[in-house]
């Protein structure tokens, strides 16, 4: 019969993971905020109009000091959907560094195709007009091989993987290289 400790380890390793996932989707969707941002958003609970007036002017300067020293950067949303589509295709940790949720997610991106060329086993290696190369991970052959010019999509697929779609044509799995 097993013993009583036993039973109380279990239920506190299943109550572990019931309360992890909670505790990671609020960890998740609270914004990571720079000390100084907070800073300054903290002067506005101040009640007395001088002193939060002085508040607002110390902690704007100790914000410009932080930007100018670049210990802090500040961007727009524009910006962060550039970057989120310039590293499309590539897998990194999530540190929250471009904010957003899954609404800001890129799922797809159309580009052109700069240069093709087969590699091992007939597959195709495309560079894409925004510098991107991607390498086909699957056996499909292509009935014409890309050509530079061409129209192509790529999108997310199930686990971590991509299809690259050219001018409409059947989709090939590939993976981004560089």
């Amino acid at each position: 019969m097993p013993h009583p400790s036993s039973h109380l380890a279990a239920l506190f390793v299943l109550l572990a993971c019931c309360v992890a996932p909670a505790a990671a989707k609020d960890a998740k969707e609270q914004p990571l905020r720079p000390m100084q941002i907070q800073e300054l958003y903290n002067c506005r609970d101040i009640a007395d109009p001088t002193e939060r007036l002085a508040c607002f002017d110390r902690e704007v300067g100790e914000l410009q000091t932080a930007d100018i020293q670049r210990d802090i950067t500040i961007t727009d949303r524009a910006t962060v959907q550039k970057t989120r589509r310039g590293l499309f295709g590539f897998t990194l940790p999530d540190f929250g560094l471009f904010g957003g949720g899954d609404e800001d997610e890129i799922k797809s991106i159309e580009s052109t195709v700069a240069s093709a060329s087969q590699v091992d086993g007939g597959r195709y290696r495309i560079a894409l007009a925004d510098d991107s190369v991607w390498v086909q991970t699957d056996d499909r052959r292509l009935a014409l091989a890309p050509r530079a010019g061409q129209k192509i999509q790529i999108k997310t697929a199930s686990l971590g993987t991509y299809f690259l779609s050219l001018e409409g044509r059947p989709s090939i799995r590939v993976r981004r290289e560089r």
